[in-house]
């Protein structure tokens, strides 16, 4: 299984370590003409509006959305969940954005980078709390009916799945617990 990790900004290296650790092949994915040889794809944390132009500058949007249609899967954290959400209810005008899972985000919703906190979560199908880690993270505040929420958070959803497409709020890289990458690469790759 190859699980490649967006590498034009934000945290793709810690991504690369825990899908590693987990025994999948993760390449950072620089150019289109890698997600060719991808079964799944992780668009990582980061300032999404950097991400948006590096994606432009690089012409990654119809590459993703074609091999999204071919069945690639696509795990958007953070920032990558801004990216993946059909609507950002409060994105900065002409950022495009990949619209791929039927969800509205919102920016920045948990505050600024101060407000950064770190808080346990009950995810789906996990026997056991894991700790989210929150930075300057979006909400999802509505979701589609093929979407299924993975966990919340005082009443706001923070992880969702529609299919092959995951978004988290949070930044599973940052904890040393591989729980979510594992749930990514076994239930939503290997679906």
């Amino acid at each position: 299984m190859r699980v490649g990790v967006l590498a034009l900004q934000g945290a793709f290296r810690e991504h690369v370590l825990v899908l590693e650790v987990l025994g999948v092949q993760a390449p950072s994915v620089r150019l289109p003409s890698q997600l060719a040889a991808l079964d799944g794809l992780v668009i990582p944390g980061g300032e999404s509006t950097a991400i948006a132009k590096l994606m432009v500058t690089y012409g990654f949007y119809e590459p993703i959305v074609a091999r999204v249609a071919e069945g690639m899967a696509v795990w958007g954290t953070c920032a990558g969940a801004i990216l993946i959400a059909k609507n950002v209810v409060d994105g900065i005008p002409g950022q495009a954005g990949l619209e791929l899972m039927d969800i509205d985000v919102r920016r920045n919703a948990f505050g600024r980078q101060q407000d950064s906190f770190e808080v346990d979560l009950d995810f789906a199908d996990m026997d056991h709390p894991y700790t989210g880690v929150f930075i300057r993270a979006p909400r999802i505040e509505r979701i589609g009916p093929e979407v299924t929420v993975l966990a919340s958070h005082e009443k706001a959803i923070v992880a969702a799945r529609q299919g092959r497409l995951m978004a988290t709020s949070f930044h599973p890289e940052l904890t040393g617990d591989p729980r979510v990458h594992r749930y990514f690469v076994d239930s939503v790759v290997g679906s």
